[in-house]
């Protein structure tokens, strides 16, 4: 289908990957599949889907307090996928580090397949998702640290009009290439215009960026 979105399913277990791609929409095309943190950065790069469905709990995750679905994302960038956590956890705990690791959306397991296909095309849209309980902890989590909307202004106010629709585009997940489309302008263009938004803000990399304006409610 022109308007299907191409994505890869990483989970340990092969009877639920199969369940899941079985209850899919027609329109979310199943491209690659994964069992562990290695194979899934593998198949995403291998595949370059639009959107990867994520276990949260994976073997072969680095670290007593990283979960395998954060390493996963951090081993995958830079990518143009953009990630929507599924688990069967609900704990706070867990959706706020994976959020934080970059991705665009959390959902439980207990989701229907229609559910998750909505999810999908969301997230490939590039709007966040959650449902009601979980976005409670992530407004909690990223709008609850003191100081930090309230110098949204100012911080803004170092970056030119161009530099914010460049920063805005990048933090959202789109490639150099999408935004030079979006906005008219040259690669080098963006490039130039990334590298001085994250001078300017003392980032170092474009998943920073992310979670800089994810704080600020920027996205």
């Amino acid at each position: 289908m022109a308007d299907s979105i191409r994505i890869v399913i990483v989970d340990d277990h092969s009877i639920f990957r199969s369940g899941l791609r079985a209850d899919l929409d027609a329109s979310v095309e199943v491209v690659g599949e994964a069992a562990d943190v290695p194979s899934a950065i593998a198949m995403i790069s291998e595949t370059v889907p639009d959107v990867v469905l994520l276990d949260v709990h994976l073997p072969g995750g680095s670290g007593d307090d990283s979960t395998g679905g954060e390493s996963v994302i951090r081993g995958s960038l830079p990518t143009t996928a953009r990630f929507l956590a599924l688990s069967v956890s609900d704990a706070a705990a867990d959706v706020v580090r994976v959020i934080r690791a970059g991705a665009r959306g959390y959902i439980t397991k207990g989701s229907s397949g229609g559910e998750v296909s909505r999810a999908v095309h969301a997230v490939a849209g590039g709007d966040a998702v959650f449902s009601p309980r979980l976005a409670g902890f992530v407004l909690d989590a990223f709008g609850a640290v003191a100081g930090e909307i309230a110098t949204t202004t100012d911080e803004l106010d170092r970056l030119s009009a161009r530099e914010q629709e460049v920063m805005r585009l990048i933090a959202r997940g789109y490639a150099y290439k999408e935004v030079a489309a979006e906005l008219f302008i040259s690669i080098k263009t963006v490039e130039t215009h990334v590298s001085s938004v994250l001078r300017k803000l003392q980032l170092s990399s474009r998943h920073e960026l992310t979670v800089w304006a994810s704080q600020r409610r920027l996205l």
